[in-house]
């Protein structure tokens, strides 16, 4: 009887040393996936940002998804792709679009198809910040969604509300009215 207790404690042990493995070696896998997904999508980023910078429309635009919108710094600056090509069409006709470098940025993943990001970058408006989401499409992550902010120090923050009062009070308007 004891040998048989001895044999049944034993399969319980290798059993359990298995079972904790295995969700080991997952845990690892899907650390793995994660931090394979964050550096596709931050390669994408960049490339993304490079084509703008080397004012390369087609590249940069197939970065984006078909539905893409684009959200600048201007309140009236909400564009589907469409809309957004054209805005962008002259910038990058004249052979500098814009050039965004990236200080710093976070990636954090939905699903096997959707992350979003946020990233502080250096641009010629100053620092700014961007974020978005990313959809996998055709094996390749692509910007579907981007707004780009420009950061106001917190305590320059009263010095920058007088000079956009005229415009806020436009754009309230047409919303409630």
């Amino acid at each position: 009887m004891s040998d048989l207790k001895h044999v049944l404690v034993s399969m319980i042990l290798v059993f359990f040393v298995v079972v904790n493995t295995n969700a080991q070696d997952l845990k690892s896998e899907k650390i793995r996936h994660q931090n394979n997904t964050e550096q596709a999508i931050g390669i994408n980023l960049d490339a993304w940002h490079k084509a703008a910078a080397e004012a390369n429309f087609n590249s940069y635009f197939k970065l984006m998804t078909t539905d893409a919108v684009f959200i600048g710094t201007d309140a009236s600056e909400h564009w589907d792709l469409d809309a957004f090509k054209a805005y962008s069409k002259p910038h990058f006709d004249r052979g500098s679009a814009w050039t965004f470098t990236v200080l710093e940025r976070h990636v954090y993943q939905y699903n096997a198809k959707v992350a979003w990001f946020d990233e502080l970058l250096q641009t010629q408006m100053g620092v700014c910040r961007g974020s978005g989401v990313m959809k996998l499409e055709d094996g390749t992550w692509k910007v579907a969604h981007y707004v780009l902010s420009a950061t106001i120090p917190n305590e320059k923050m009263n010095a920058v509300i007088p000079l956009k009062e005229t415009e806020d009070s436009i754009i309230i308007k047409s919303f409630t009215e």
